[in-house]
């Protein structure tokens, strides 16, 4: 009996993959889950609050807690595309919202279940002394309540965070494509930052527009306000990472080898020539 070779599996670039692949699909599970926060950078860091005039109001830096992570999203899009081709990001793009999908449909289900009525005093510690049980019972009294809060999401928000997430992907996915096919190998800055910059626009925008505005949540001159000043600390923060990537470049080849690390993209760079 013919037994089945385990060791393509384990070759450097698969593993490669598969790293990468994690640390994406996290990514964007997490963000998508803790982005139901909203959060204010200047008194996160005690700073006064800018107040930059945007259409008419002011506008501070206020932002979804999601916005921690996604510009290291768009970073690990590069990355994969430079090694893996347009054809990586859009498997795994499609990957990530199909379990951000699933992971909203299992908050659905949970928050349809009926709590226990001991569940908040599982909160409370053994040898808590009376005060302290009493206090800590006044905050998780409406455990249930924050339960739904957090995790239901509304319909139009978890539409709106999809939406923008495949359409930013893929746009990152398609001018990093076209820029590598004119600059080549090189110039890894110029592809990665100048993809991230025009597609994290577009994000900001689609997922405000489409949970806030088509909603009837939120004024367009409101929701385009908020998107400028997300779009802002996105924009610095791409610029900020774009060292890292030559950092991570730098640890990808050591650990597949210069030659099979320069193959790979070289192979990248021909099947983006070839769609």
């Amino acid at each position: 009996m013919n037994k089945v070779d385990p060791a393509p599996l384990f070759r450097k670039e698969h593993v490669l993959f598969i790293i990468l692949a994690g640390f994406f699909v996290a990514n964007a599970l997490i963000a998508e889950f803790i982005g139901v926060k909203i959060f204010s950078l200047e008194q996160t860091f005690g700073l006064p609050q800018l107040n930059l005039h945007i259409f008419g109001a002011d506008r501070s830096f206020d932002l979804t807690a999601g916005v921690l992570l996604w510009p290291a999203i768009f970073v690990m899009t590069d990355i994969i595309n430079d090694y893996y081709g347009v054809r990586g990001v859009r498997i795994l793009s499609l990957l990530a919202a199909a379990l951000i999908t699933y992971g909203f449909l299992m908050f659905f289900m949970g928050i349809q279940l009926v709590p226990s009525g001991f569940w908040p005093t599982s909160h409370v510690p053994l040898n808590a002394s009376p005060a302290e049980r009493e206090a800590i019972l006044q905050k998780v009294s409406d455990f249930d309540y924050a339960f739904c809060v957090v995790f239901g999401q509304g319909l139009w928000i978890i539409a709106g965070s999809l939406v923008a997430f495949l359409v930013g992907q893929l746009l990152d996915a398609y001018l990093f494509k076209r820029i590598k096919s004119i600059t080549g190998d090189g110039k890894i800055w110029l592809r990665a930052t100048g993809s991230t910059l025009i597609s994290q626009l577009v994000d900001s925008f689609v997922v405000l527009f489409i949970a806030f505005y088509v909603s009837g949540k939120m004024p367009l001159d409101m929701v385009i306000g908020i998107g400028v000043v997300n779009y802002l600390f996105k924009f610095l923060v791409a610029l900020v990472l774009t060292p890292f990537l030559y950092l991570i470049h730098g640890l990808i080849e050591r650990f597949l080898g210069i030659e099979l690390a320069r193959e790979m993209r070289r192979r990248a760079v021909m099947a983006a020539d070839e769609q």
